[in-house]
């Protein structure tokens, strides 16, 4: 399968090299820099017009609904060829995707919102949870698209991948605030964190976040799989679905209230969300 993939970051970098490995893949990222890491594999687009240009799927791996509007543009979708099927991985606002859903299905195109869970190291490994809205006939169209990168659900019909995103950033998020905390109320009590995370495996609190976050934590490495700066872009968009859906979150308020502070304030947008941790010894000073 011929496929095109707009922006390798983090997330998309390892993401492509992994469709590369089955597909033909081509490759355009606004940083040149990080798709010329992928010429082993992939070919490199100067632009994404010539990027897409043939492509029989066009994934998008942006960072936001506004890179994501700069780059479906009416040129970009004209490029893409008649039955062309786009798929967007980035986590954008569901109200973006619904638009550009509606706007490829005039172009003669398909599209699905695909963003996705599990890290830049569930990314390398493939083994990422990726959550789709769309119809069931493209869903079932993308499935060589999905397989090398791990695996996909359909939620629902457009948006409803990106719902379903926004929900688990809340529980990415409370989760991360909750571990953080109590590794520090542990750490007040002279308690050791490290072996509290390792007390705590397999009873109820354990998780995934209590093992991968909590040893960045532990370890005090904040280099990052997920960046703050995102974490919050993510809930931000979570805070507008719910005060458009007339729904009080207090615990999510109060997370998102926290990493505005560490983002906008501690200028931490660019460490790992488990950087909470951090955040909340800067708080005290």
């Amino acid at each position: 399968m011929k496929i095109t993939v707009l922006g390798t970051g983090l997330m998309g970098g390892p993401m492509a090299r992994r469709m590369a490995q089955s597909h033909d893949v081509t490759v355009w990222n606004r940083t040149a820099e990080k798709a010329e890491a992928l010429a082993d594999v992939c070919t490199v687009a100067a632009t994404p017009q010539q990027a897409v240009a043939g492509a029989q799927v066009v994934v998008l791996m942006l960072m936001d609904g506004a890179a994501v509007r700069a780059v479906l543009t009416e040129a970009l979708f004209a490029a893409v060829g008649q039955g062309g099927l786009i798929i967007n991985m980035g986590s954008i606002e569901p109200e973006v995707d619904r638009a550009m859903a509606d706007h490829a299905g005039r172009h003669g195109l398909s599209y699905l919102d695909a963003p996705v869970s599990g890290g830049v190291a569930g990314a390398q490994a493939g083994t990422l949870a990726i959550l789709v809205g769309g119809a069931q006939a493209d869903f079932d169209h993308a499935a060589p698209v999905f397989a090398p990168v791990g695996r996909a659900t359909l939620l629902g019909t457009a948006g409803a991948g990106q719902v379903a995103k926004l929900a688990n950033q809340l529980i990415v998020a409370t989760t991360i605030g909750a571990v953080a905390e109590a590794f520090r109320l542990a750490q007040s009590g002279g308690c050791d964190p490290a072996a509290l995370r390792q007390a705590l495996m397999g009873g109820f609190a354990d998780s995934r976040i209590l093992d991968l976050h909590g040893a960045r934590m532990v370890e005090g490495n904040f280099t990052p799989g997920g960046r703050s700066v995102a974490q919050l872009k993510d809930l931000d968009n979570a805070m507008a679905l719910a005060k458009g859906a007339g729904l009080s979150l207090p615990l999510s308020e109060t997370v998102t209230a926290g990493f505005r502070d560490f983002v906008e304030v501690h200028k931490g947008g660019e460490k790992d969300h488990a950087a909470y941790y951090e955040w909340l010894a800067l708080k005290k000073t």
